[in-house]
């Protein structure tokens, strides 16, 4: 595994590579509150055992056109671990709507009814046998420089989405909830905008 650490944007020899290719993204943030918590980190990966990390630090502009054209391209399918989040949080400080899009959560809450446990560690070793670390997952990230540890947690939630996404395929075919599940992700950038305005914790199709 390379990790290739990036401030502000993808510089273009890099952009070059993840081109054309469907890209496993996620973000690291100063918290969980998209409206309130500065965005941090956005890391990718293509699925070929790399993966790039894009640092904002205190300050930065995020104007970042080459992540913002590589996340926007509508030709290509960008994988999350709980899309709604990310996407969010990038429409917030990006201002941008990082789809088409895949969420692995999302796939498995639709699929794995036979667990509650939908965590990307849970996923990953239950379909892939593979254990990942979650230590630095609440560490400060609005720091000046990310930690060698901090640049490994942040590349292992891209690693292996694309695997996963492999996986979930099969069972949603099987359970014939392939159609059901890209309406879902079809959905989901509109649920990351109402989000944004308010509606987080409101579900506008209930009665009451």
């Amino acid at each position: 595994m390379t990790i290739f650490y990036h401030h502000d944007d993808l510089p273009a020899d890099a952009l070059a590579k993840l081109q054309g290719k469907d890209i496993a993204v996620d973000t690291e943030a100063m918290g969980l509150i998209n409206r309130r918590d500065r965005l941090c980190v956005v890391q990718l990966s293509v699925g070929d055992g790399d993966a790039h990390l894009v640092h904002f630090r205190a300050g930065a502009d995020y104007a970042a056109p080459n992540l913002k054209a590589l996340l926007t391209d509508p030709k290509t399918t960008k994988l999350y671990h709980f899309a709604r989040f990310d996407i969010a949080i990038m429409q917030q400080y990006l201002g941008i709507m990082a789809a088409p899009l895949y969420c692995t959560r999302t796939a498995s809450r639709l699929v794995r009814t036979f667990t509650d446990r939908h965590g990307l560690k849970d996923l990953l070793r239950d379909l892939l046998s593979q254990d990942i670390s979650k230590q630095q997952q609440s560490s400060d990230w609005g720091a000046d420089i990310l930690t060698v540890e901090q640049q490994d947690y942040a590349a292992g939630d891209v690693l292996y989405l694309h695997r996963l996404r492999e996986k979930l395929d099969v069972m949603l075919a099987r359970e014939n909830r392939t159609e059901l599940a890209q309406a879902c992700f079809d959905y989901l950038p509109a649920r990351a905008k109402l989000d944004l305005l308010g509606w987080d914790e409101v579900d506008l199709l209930a009665h009451a």
